[in-house]
């Protein structure tokens, strides 16, 4: 059973993960209340069915803390993006969506339910993969040219796992969430990709370049990105 979503009555969806790393069973609650199972290829899927229902306890507890610290989507909600101002508005139907110029208006019937959350966070996802196909590859490009590196093709994704990563051919792939982080950390990202169309490891000849590119912050922005979470507003 690798690598499905399962949904499972008491815990909501749950990802199984056969990962080639792994040395024993693991669960993650990510900051969506979603939960990951990780687990190495010699377990079975009665052992990781087992492992799970022992831990729905723990699971439910740690899926609580993160519900509390949730944005909570009211009226008269407000955020600014790179290109957008985005409001929450009462209105009669979830979800509908008025553009006006760089404003986005979302109209919400009951802030209370899980629709309503799930419609504002797919239209914001909605929004940042716009920002991200009109931002991302330009300064991207500007990067490539400003440091020397080169590479094939760019592409945007919504991906859980991370910011971006960059392929054996040099093909470069970059996460949308990225508009949620500041500039300088943007930039440290697609710098880092970068570096990896000429080092495909996290060697100290990788990090070195990366300094060098970063004005020697390439750990301490590292640290800075670590903060923030894919999953999170």
């Amino acid at each position: 059973m690798p690598n499905k979503v399962v949904h499972f009555k008491s815990i909501g969806p749950v990802t199984f993960y056969r990962n080639r790393r792994s040395k024993k069973l693991k669960i993650s609650v990510k900051p969506d209340k979603s939960v990951l199972v990780s687990f190495p290829f010699f377990v079975s899927e009665k052992e990781v069915l087992s492992f799970l229902e022992q831990s729905e306890a723990w699971i439910r507890k740690q899926q609580e803390k993160a519900g509390a610290k949730q944005v909570s989507f009211t009226e008269g909600f407000f955020m600014k993006t790179k290109k957008h101002s985005v409001f929450l508005k009462k209105g009669p139907v979830t979800g509908k969506v008025d553009v006006q110029n760089d404003d986005v208006i979302i109209f919400i019937q009951d802030f209370q339910s899980e629709n309503a959350r799930m419609a504002v966070e797919q239209i914001l996802t909605q929004v940042y993969r716009v920002e991200a196909h009109l931002l991302l590859p330009q300064r991207l490009k500007e990067l490539a040219q400003k440091h020397g590196f080169s590479y094939n093709n760019v592409t945007i994704r919504n991906n859980k796992r991370n910011w971006g990563s960059c392929s054996s051919r040099n093909n470069i792939s970059l996460n949308l969430q990225m508009m949620k982080l500041p500039d300088e950390l943007i930039d440290y990202i697609l710098l880092h990709e970068l570096v990896h169309t000429e080092i495909k490891n996290h060697s100290e000849k990788f990090w070195k370049k990366l300094d060098q590119a970063t004005e020697y912050r390439a750990r301490e922005l590292a640290r800075q990105v670590k903060k923030y979470s894919t999953y999170t507003l």
